[in-house]
This record gives structure tokens, sequence and C-alpha cells, in this order.
């Protein structure tokens, strides 16, 4: 046994000096991890509420600055622990011999001061709130008691930066430290950032200015760029929020301000506090400035882009009828708007070549007119149900290139004023599905949860007019007994995502706004949403459908069912942090139908398949096994373009794994 005790001391001894080697050679760690988060180049800033002695002294006080920066969406809340008794030469605050900012100093330590057994106490609560507790020891006596507790990492004050045998001590119980470079030069901070990478520390400093509060040309943020640290951040004393989310903006991978309920309390510290309501406007500005740097990587468009510029944009167009194969010219092309063809600088790459189809005058010349070989339609074969999103106009043609089971019929408001009796002279052998409107006359969005009762109810009389064509319809198609209708049933905000506690009533008031329909003869079906869905070529933010805990719930309790949309699901999850497959598996039970399409990231949706991120070879496995029978088709943005060539690619595609 003794033996074995002697190999475990060598292996662990061996393991540190292997640490402190790498960190000597190669710097700090370029990710550390902070109770259930990591910080690092790659996450986002990790967002610490200082509460320090704000607390003045008052359990009480405490627990509300817990809550109001659990409220506000930091990561972690920071305290202070201090042994006055071995921390000061005299504890005396009344001693004439210390001067008058000593005395100031003591008597309000001595005031605010809390026992190592409440700061434990307050660990706990802020535990139990989904904060990491963080506390800065004074002294190596603070730093034993908080090692014999067990905290998981340290922050060390400006006060302590050149206080080599605190370091010490504190690296050497193996945890993340933290340290602010207040009150420190240039050499101080190289001397002590030697000493941390010498000791195989696993450290990130922070760029501070220890003024309270700090004047902003004093703050010199450039200045943080010269760390030396692969993860640094900042630790601000100046009024206001700007400085912070600048910080963010120049790399700060950790945030620390001070909280406080009221900056008139006594005390240093709260003057150079930010109130409650102004800490949650900074963590969202920092969410919001982290999200707009993106990457540096490649530029691509975003889908609100696409969007914009198909409406916004021009195109090469046919100037006059063009013959297939007949030989192009330049006077035979015309630049115009919309912008959902070959864009302008492709023009040249056209002439000469031979026009690949009939064109009529107007028509759009495609990236397609450019390759030598293109996807076409063909009969397929899948085991499911199969179909294909048309128009009034196109169905006719989408019909007779190929053999769908259904057709869904995507409207248009404009779409509800035209006779389908004037559009079809016979009936047809498919199933009938119907994509519901959801944008109206006057920029009206169909939205059954809104609050406006008047805007609800036009929603209602709107979503009554789809049922009422889709019976029409219905007479045309005899195979199909109830059609679906496919609803986005609305819950989107301008500025931010709901709380769960928010989105109640609003599921609420989208099963009343369904009860008042006259439904009879076709099935409401909800299409699982996007947490940011592009209306109007804006982007916004939903709340409805997107959670398949809450899906779930409402179509047991109100009998409905879903339109499972890929891309959407797909997004939802990734906002959610779940995976694709637990999505299915909780939904499969409610799922009626499926749009198949390809995402990325939280924000990508209607992407041609394979070209997102989704697996799809894993998704079939998962649908073929809980929904084998239920019909599906491609939702490729888009793709009814130059005769639903984006249509023939993913159905190509698709047909291997369904």
């Amino acid at each position: 046994m003794k033996v074995i005790s002697i190999l475990k001391k060598i292996k662990v001894k061996f393991w540190r000096f292997r640490q402190r080697l790498k960190i000597l050679l190669l710097g700090s760690p370029v990710r550390i991890k902070l109770g259930n988060r990591y910080v690092g180049r790659n996450e986002p800033a990790y967002i610490i509420a200082e509460i320090g002695i704000n607390h003045n002294g008052d359990l009480a006080i405490a627990r509300k600055l817990i809550d109001a920066a659990a409220e506000a969406g930091v990561d972690c809340v920071k305290f202070q622990m201090r042994d006055l008794a071995t921390l000061y030469v005299t504890t005396d605050a009344s001693s004439p011999k210390e001067n008058l900012s000593t005395q100031y100093s003591l008597d309000l330590l001595t005031k605010v001061h809390l026992p190592p057994e409440d700061l434990f106490k307050l660990f706990e609560y802020a535990s139990k709130k989904g904060l990491f507790p963080l506390c800065t020891p004074f002294d190596i006596t603070s730093a034993k008691r908080l090692s014999d507790y067990g905290v998981a990492a340290y922050k060390i004050g400006s006060p302590d930066f050149t206080n080599h045998d605190l370091l010490r001590a504190i690296v050497a119980r193996g945890k993340a430290i933290i340290v602010s470079t207040g009150m420190s030069d240039e050499k101080e901070i190289k001397a002590t950032s030697w000493l941390l990478r010498s000791l195989g520390a696993k450290y990130i400093l922070l760029h501070c200015n220890s003024t309270y509060p700090a004047p902003f040309q004093d703050v010199q943020l450039r200045l943080m760029d010269k760390l030396g640290t692969a993860i640094y951040g900042y630790s601000g004393h100046e009024r206001g929020i700007h400085v912070a989310i600048a910080a963010v903006a120049r790399g700060a991978k950790v945030v620390e301000k001070h909280i406080t309920l009221n900056r008139e309390m006594d005390g240093t510290d709260h003057k150079a506090s930010l109130l409650p309501e102004e800490f949650r406007n900074m963590v969202v500005a920092i969410r919001e400035v982290e999200a707009a740097l993106g990457n540096a990587e490649k530029r691509i468009m975003t889908q609100g882009e696409k969007m914009n510029r198909a409406n916004l944009a021009k195109s090469i167009v046919a100037r006059r009828d063009i013959k297939k194969g007949e030989l192009i010219a330049e006077g035979m092309l015309d630049i115009k708007s919309p912008g959902r063809g070959l864009q302008p600088m492709y023009k040249q790459k056209l002439i000469g070549k031979k026009a690949r189809r009939n064109m009529c005058i107007g028509d759009s010349f495609h990236a397609s007119d450019l390759r030598e070989q293109v996807t076409g339609p063909r009969a397929y074969k899948f085991k499911r149900p199969w179909g294909l999103p048309v128009r009034f106009h196109d169905y006719k043609d989408m019909l007779s290139r190929t053999n769908p089971d259904l057709l869904e019929f995507h409207m248009s408001y404009r779409d509800l004023d035209i006779d389908p009796r004037a559009v079809f002279k016979s009936k047809l052998p498919t199933e009938l599905v119907v994509h519901g409107v959801e944008t109206f006359e006057n920029d009206h969005i169909l939205d059954l949860s809104s609050s406006n009762e008047e805007y609800r109810s036009l929603s209602i009389q709107n979503l009554q007019r789809c049922i009422d064509q889709t019976r029409v319809l219905k007479e045309f198609f005899p195979r199909t007994q109830k059609p679906f209708i496919i609803v986005n049933a609305g819950g989107f905000t301008r500025d931010r995502h709901l709380k769960k506690d928010e989105k109640v009533p609003l599921y609420h008031r989208v099963a009343d706004s369904l009860s008042k329909l006259d439904t009879q003869g076709v099935e409401i079906i909800i299409q699982t949403m996007p947490p940011y869905p592009w209306l109007l070529g804006g982007q916004m933010f939903h709340n409805l459908f997107l959670d398949p805990e809450e899906i779930k719930n409402f179509c047991e309790q109100y009998h409905y069912r879903i339109c499972f949309d890929v891309s959407h699901s797909y997004l939802a999850a990734n906002h959610l942090s779940i995976t694709l497959s637990e999505y299915v598996h909780l939904l499969a039970p409610c799922i009626a139908y499926i749009h198949m399409v390809d995402g990325a990231g939280v924000g990508e949706e209607g992407l041609q398949i394979g070209e997102g991120t989704i697996d799809f070879k894993q998704l079939a496995y998962e649908l073929n096994k809980f929904v084998p029978a239920v019909g599906f088709i491609p939702e490729i943005w888009q793709g009814h373009e130059n005769g639903g060539e984006e249509f023939w690619i993913a159905l190509e595609r698709l047909e291997k794994w369904f």
C-alpha cells in the first residue's frame, strides 16, 4: 500500500510538472472551466457581478443582489473575504497613528464584514440560482478557508497583484485564478505574469483601473491588448456600461462590474456600481455585440439578405423571346428587378452560350444556365408520400414533369381572391395540402397569440378565409378527405425572447383563436418555428412552437398535430442546446406532415439539402422509425425558381435516405 501511495504522489507531481512546463512554454491556457461554463477565445464573454462589500454586512441585501444578478443574466457573482486581524497592522480604526484613508477603510470594513460562515451560505444561495460563486481572499488565512470550503476558482483583486506570497499559496491549490491588474505598472504586470506562468497557473488577467469611479480618460482600454495572455478580460469601475461593452468588442472574455441596489448607500464601491436594470442592459448589449462580431473567416449572405436581394436587387433577364439552343448575344439580355435570378456581374459569361431552354421576354437566367450539366425532374421513388410546393400558376407544369403523391399550395393573400373553379378544369390524382397565408394586406402578419384583440381578430378572420378557400380547392382533390392547412400561429417579438412563464398566456390565446374557427372538413396543423424568423425582410424573435416540450403539451392539451419543419426544428434545437434527435423523439407522436430542408446555426433556414449542417442520414433513421408513413415536401427557399430546379436537387439527394 505504501508503494502504491508513493507512485500516486509521483504521478501527481509529474502531471503538475507537465502542466507547468506547458504553460511556461505556451503561456496561459486558451480555455478554462469555471463551474459549468468554459471561458476561452471562442466562448461568450464570462460576466461577473461583483457584489464585494455592497451587501453592507446584511445577508438580506446580499441575497437581493444575487437575485438581481441572476435576473440580469450574469454567469457569476463575486464576494470578498478578509481576516482583518492578519490583514492589517492594526484593526484599531481610531488609532492616531493611522492616516485618514486607512481609518476610513478600517471603519467601513469592520461595519460591512461578513464572517466566512455567512459567505458560504451566500455561495450556496448563488449556486441554487444557477450562478457560479467566486470570492476574493485578501490574505492567506482567507484563501485557506475558501480552499477548505471547496471553491473551484479564486479571484485576486488589484491590491494583491504584486503579492507573490498570496499568489503562490493560491496557485499551489491547483485552482483557476482570475487576477486584476489595477494599481500596477507594466514592469509589475510582466513580473507577475512570469510568476504565474512559472507556477503553471491556470490564470486570466483583467485590465483594470482601480479608482472609484474611474475617469474615462484613465481607463486606457487599448492596454488590455498588451496583457499577453491567451484569455484576458476587463474589470471596470467607471460609470455606465459602454466601456465594458467596448472591452468585449476588443476581445475581453471576462467582464467584471460592481452591482448595487442603491448608489447612495455608504461605501466607496456603490458609486462605481451599476443598478440592477443597468446591469441587465449591459449583459443584453454585450450579447448583442458578441452576436454582431460574428467571425472573420468568410463573408456569407444571411437569409435575410438573400430575401431582400431577391426583392430589391437586379438580375439578368431575357430582353426578347429566346429559343432553346439559340446562341445568346448581348442584345438578348437586360438587367431588371427583382433579383431572383443570375446577378448582373455574370452577364459576360452568358454571352456566347447556347440557351438551355425556351425563354419568354422577362424570364430570369440562373446559375444553372452557366453549367454544363444540371439536375432535372424525373420520376422519384420514396418509401413515404412525397410532394411539391406549388402555386396556382405552376401546378400543371410541376405535375406534368414528375410523379408526386401530393401538392402543397403556397397561398398568398391575393390567391384568396381567386376562384379555384376558374383555375381547375378537372379533378387531380394527388393529395391536397395548403400552406396558410402568413402575410396579408397592409403588412398584417398572422398572429393568433396577439394581446391586441383587434389585431388577433383580424388574424382569425384572415385564417378563416384560408380555410374557406381550402374547402373549395378540396372539390378538385377527391383522394383527400381532410386537407392539412399549415399555420404559423404567431408569437413573435421584436426585441427579445420571452421567458417561459411569459409564453403561457400566448399559448392560451392561440388555442382560443383556433377555437373560434370553422374548421369543418380541414385539419389545422401548426408549423414548428425557428428562434429568429425572417418576417417582411427583418429578423424577429419567435417564442411559440419552438420548444418541443411546450409543443407536445399544447398538442396533447388541445388535440392538434404539427407540421415538422426540419430546418426550423434544427435551428430551435440549437437555440435550446438540445439535439435534433431529442426534438424528433419528443414530437414524433404529434407529427402529421414534414417539410424537408437544411439549416445551420440558429438563423440560417431554408438551405438546400447538404448545404447546411443537418445529419440527414441520422434524421432519416429516426423519421423512418417513428413516423414512417408521414408525407413530406422539399421546402427549399426559392426552390420553385427556374422551373423548380432546387426541388429536383433536393429530391435527388433525399431519395437515398427516405
